[in-house]
């Protein structure tokens, strides 16, 4: 037991003793190691201090030889800007020298400008006294010798000068002429279409006879109710299998034909079918007359108008100006007008749209007072057509004044499209107005027994009573009725008077 108290106070002991020189062990060992980081520290420190010093001389070297450049550049400098000053003070120098020379040479110049003038004033003086001592001699002012030897020499020379200018305006007229002529061949050669002229009736084509019975209707009513729903006159007479429509206005012409097939495609023809085909009718009229509006349009290449102008357009398919219908005549006027717009070099748009409503009045003209020129332009103006195409159009019957070329030129394509031959039916009228006259005068003598207008009026042929009128009276007739001709008739070329008289010798055996 002593023992083992002992032992564990011995253990006590032996550890304590341990851990104290364990301890001393412990501090013994780190006071080496710092007293080794020290030095480190030291020698470090020693280093970058001798680099320092280093790196500072080495600074300083540098900073001498950099201020030893800027000194050196600084210098050069200064050099350059007193050789420059110097420069400049010489040029100075020599500007101030140039001066005064110019100013010298100035004076000189001015003493010499005044001498030119004092001389010019003396030439004046010396041309002035001997103007005046011309005057003195010739008995003439200056003005007055001028005015008679003007005058002298247009007397002269007048006939010579008259006869001049009228061969250069008579060559400058054949060949506005022939420019005019080669434009206008040109433009009718380029567009040709054929005309048919239009006639105030229309003819119905009957399967047989007995439908105009059915047409007049019991009493006349069925007759009468379409003449008052359609507005024009109905004529059955001995046409065989055909009737005759009479009217003025081409559509109400065109509604009656239609409303009549359609009757007598549907067999049953009373008052109140009349009414519903007038209805129907009336319907596809308007519809032809729009597409007609548009396909003339289409074709003049115009599509910008608006659609009341379009559909008015197509109404003129169905009006005619002495036979001439109206919407083909204005779509030859177009296109003419558009040719001789570009040949010209012209507004073509302008020229193509006056020409193709300059007889947009006529559309409606039966229905508006006025002329169809002003009815025209009011309906132009209403639609904002633009001035300009309205100024082309009006002017093509004169009734207003041409204010633009385009004017003239509408103008010209109106009167080729119209003079067409066989456009218009008052050329035939006129034709067979100029035979009745020719026949007439013929007649208009004593002892004319026959005449007639043959060759298209180029020769008339009158033949005589024997009785009344010997050889030499038939001479004297032949003389006469030529010179009546050229005093009452205007007429192309010349018309030949062929007087006959014959005497026959008649006897009859019993």
């Amino acid at each position: 037991m002593l023992n083992d108290i002992f032992l564990v106070f011995g253990s006590m002991f032996l550890v304590v003793v341990g851990s104290i020189l364990g301890y001393y062990a412990r501090q013994t060992i780190a006071r080496g190691q710092l007293g080794s980081i020290e030095q480190k520290i030291t020698k470090a420190t020693a280093e970058a201090e001798t680099k320092a010093r280093e790196i500072i001389i080495a600074a300083k070297d540098k900073a001498e030889k950099a201020l030893e450049a800027v000194k050196l550049e600084e210098k050069e400098g200064l050099k350059k800007l007193d050789e420059l000053e110097d420069r400049l003070v010489k040029r100075q120098e020599n500007l101030d020298r140039r001066i005064e020379s110019y100013e010298a040479k100035e004076g000189d110049l001015q003493e010499k400008i005044e001498k030119v003038k004092q001389i010019k004033s003396e030439i004046e003086a010396l041309r002035e006294r001997e103007r005046e001592t011309l005057e003195k001699i010739a008995g003439f002012t200056l003005e007055q010798a001028k005015e008679n030897l003007l005058k002298t020499v247009e007397e002269k020379y007048r006939q010579d000068i008259l006869d001049s200018t009228v061969r250069l305006e008579k060559l400058r007229g054949e060949e506005l002429e022939r420019k005019a002529l080669e434009l206008m061949v040109t433009a009718i050669h380029r567009y040709s279409r054929s005309h048919v002229s239009d006639v105030m009736t229309s003819m119905v084509s009957l399967p047989n006879e007995d439908l105009k019975g059915k047409i007049i209707g019991r009493e006349g009513r069925n007759i009468r109710t379409l003449e008052r729903l359609t507005g024009v006159e109905i004529i059955v007479d001995e046409t065989p299998d055909a009737i005759t429509i009479s009217g003025y206005d081409p559509i109400r012409r065109e509604v009656a034909k239609t409303a009549l097939e359609k009757l007598i495609q549907d067999g049953r023809i009373q008052p109140a079918k009349i009414e519903e085909k007038v209805a129907e009718a009336q319907k596809e009229i308007q519809e032809r007359i729009k597409k007609a509006g548009e396909a003339a349009a289409y074709e003049t290449g115009i599509l910008d108008l608006p659609k009341e102008i379009v559909h008015l357009i197509g109404r003129l398919a169905f009006r005619t100006s002495f036979g001439q219908n109206v919407l083909l005549h204005s779509i030859e006027a177009a296109h003419i007008a558009g040719i001789l717009a570009k040949e010209l070099g012209l507004n073509v748009e302008v020229a193509k749209k006056g020409a193709l409503l300059h007889d947009i009045g006529k559309a409606v003209d039966h229905e508006i007072e006025g002329t169809h020129v002003e009815i025209g332009r009011k309906i132009l103006k209403k639609y904002g057509i633009r001035e300009e195409i309205i100024r082309a159009m009006e002017a093509h019957h004169e009734e207003y004044p041409f204010s633009t070329p385009e004017s003239f030129i509408v103008t010209a394509a109106e009167a080729v499209s119209a003079a067409r031959p066989g456009a218009r039916r008052d050329t035939v009228e006129n034709y067979l107005k100029r035979l009745e006259n020719l026949e007439k005068i013929a007649n208009s003598f004593p002892g004319i027994e026959k005449t007639y207008a043959i060759q298209a009026g180029r020769e008339i042929r009158i033949f005589v009573t024997p009785t009344v009128i010997d050889d030499l009276g038939a001479i004297k007739l032949a003389k006469d009725v030529a010179d009546k001709i050229e005093q009452e008739l205007k007429y192309p070329g010349e018309i030949k008077v062929n007087v006959i008289r014959e005497t026959r010798a008649v006897e009859y055996a019993r």
